[in-house]
């Protein structure tokens, strides 16, 4: 656990965070080797092919918070001396004024007491800090970048990459879920279904599966007693 009060939105939107991290990754992937490049005034990420500098992923990168050992603390973007205060990271503080989360409307928050003091710690913190994000700007994937002194930079990007479908996410499901815990899976269903904008049905009123559906195809959860998902069925439409 790194910062309580954030997990549980972290948490709900674990799923369509998963999927649309996969999907970075995977565009990445054509790159090979890589590096990225943060340019603050243009407000871009480039990530370049070690191989070869004519192949680039260019992203326009929102800064959302930094995360630094030395103070040991968390500083939100909109009151980053490079951020910006009228930004992505304000929709977080807003949300907290508004419902009353002081982790998301305070400027600097400390790590907890039983934060432990390591690199491995600050970039858990990133990818919860990076979730909490997507979940309430609908925005992904996210990134986390080293920006030196074992500080770590949360960026959300609007990469070129296509938008999530039903039949991209049900290839992708049975290798993310192997390896993604999620304390509510139904809840994280249909937190997906909503930030990708796919239609979701429950299967009866004790929301015993779910079934989203889109343009490409179809897919039906099916949930245990303890929100766990138990099966998935696809339908998938041929593509033109």
């Amino acid at each position: 656990m790194t910062f309580a009060a954030l997990q549980p939105l972290a948490d709900r939107a674990a799923l369509f965070t998963a999927l649309r991290q996969d999907s970075l990754a995977s565009a990445l992937e054509t790159l090979g080797e890589n590096r990225w490049d943060a340019d603050m005034a243009a407000g871009t990420i480039t990530f370049t092919s070690n191989a070869d500098a004519t192949r680039q992923l260019v992203t326009r990168a929102h800064l959302v918070a930094t995360i630094a050992p030395g103070p040991r603390s968390l500083l939100w973007a909109w009151a980053h001396p490079q951020g910006d205060a009228a930004g992505i990271a304000a929709q977080l503080r807003d949300y907290g004024t508004e419902h009353g989360i002081a982790e998301l409307s305070r400027t600097e928050l400390p790590f907890p007491d039983d934060a432990a003091d390591d690199a491995e710690w600050i970039t858990q913190a990133a990818h919860t800090v990076g979730a909490v994000a997507i979940e309430l700007t609908g925005r992904a994937p996210y990134y986390i970048a080293p920006v030196g002194g074992g500080t770590s930079a949360v960026f959300l990007l609007d990469a070129p990459i296509p938008p999530l479908t039903v039949a991209a996410a049900a290839i992708a499901l049975p290798r993310i879920l192997s390896g993604l815990a999620m304390p509510d899976a139904r809840t994280a269903v249909w937190d997906a279904a909503r930030l990708a904008g796919w239609n979701l049905t429950w299967a009866d009123e004790s929301f015993s599966g779910a079934t989203v559906a889109d343009s490409t195809g179809s897919a039906t959860f099916h949930f245990d007693e303890q929100a766990r998902i138990t099966n998935i069925e696809s339908s998938l439409h041929a593509q033109g």
